[in-house]
């Protein structure tokens, strides 16, 4: 049975894309709520009230001790085991640049309950903030981005990165090699941006629901967000953006989902 989704985004002190996320859900049609890391922590369990889950980029703690570290700390002995049952319910996750940092921190990705992989200094070592191309995997069961490997227009396949340590690493080949089989690689950039591991640029769980990305999709819910908007074609910029549809499509999975889930 349709009904409204909710979502909640959580912040916390040097976040600052939070607002930007709480839109793209807002215009998926969610109702979103934006909660202090601090907050949540206090009151665990108000995270069953919600269907869907963002965490938003910035630069959480001031990156202290490194890019989301602190922020997965805290999360990792306090809400952790909130998190997983939210996962295990079904609810869909996503968390960009500093999200997908503490994402991986965490062991929500690549899934399991250890830290198989980690978003390292960018190889030009120097903090990168420039939209990039990227490609769309067609073997991914990421529901965020379904249908989105059918996409052809160069212009629709850009995004913004804004960080410092965005280099996707793993503990072993193995890992990539089982990424790479079970769909969780999701979307590549399209040159080498950053020094990443097969130039991975987001991932998701087995599931598909769980995703994370050094992209900011938040930063591009409107064809005038594009660097080259102006110069597009009508035709080009026909229908939602990238970053929005990734919203659209994980309301839409939660909205139109079996009571029971």
């Amino acid at each position: 049975m349709s009904r409204t989704p909710r979502a909640i985004v959580i912040r916390t002190a040097g976040t600052n894309c939070d607002s930007e996320m709480v839109r793209g859900f807002s215009l998926a049609g969610a109702k979103t709520d934006l909660v202090h890391l601090d907050r949540l922590i206090a009151q665990p369990s108000i995270l069953a009230e919600y269907d869907l889950v963002g965490f938003a980029g910035g630069f959480s703690y001031g990156d202290d001790c490194g890019a989301g570290r602190v922020k997965a700390v805290k999360i990792r002995e306090r809400l952790i085991a909130d998190l997983h049952a939210a996962r295990d319910r079904g609810v869909p996750m996503i968390g960009a640049c500093n999200g997908f940092q503490v994402l991986v921190q965490t062991g929500l990705l690549p899934g399991g309950e250890i830290q198989t992989a980690a978003l390292a200094s960018n190889a030009r070592g120097r903090f990168i903030d420039e939209w990039v191309r990227v490609r769309y995997e067609p073997t991914s069961v990421c529901l965020w981005t379904a249908g989105f490997a059918e996409q052809r227009d160069e212009n629709a396949l850009m995004l913004p990165i804004a960080h410092g340590e965005g280099r996707f690493v793993v503990s072993s080949d193995r890992i990539t090699h089982e990424l790479e089989q079970q769909g969780q690689i999701v979307l590549r950039y399209q040159s080498d941006v950053n020094g990443s591991a097969g130039n991975i640029a987001g991932i998701c769980d087995p599931t598909g629901r769980v995703f994370g990305l050094m992209p900011h999709p938040e930063r591009f819910l409107s064809w005038q967000n594009h660097p080259y908007w102006t110069r597009l074609d009508p035709a080009e910029r026909a229908g939602d953006t990238p970053g929005l549809r990734m919203f659209l499509n994980a309301v839409e999975s939660v909205r139109h989902a079996p009571a029971s889930a």
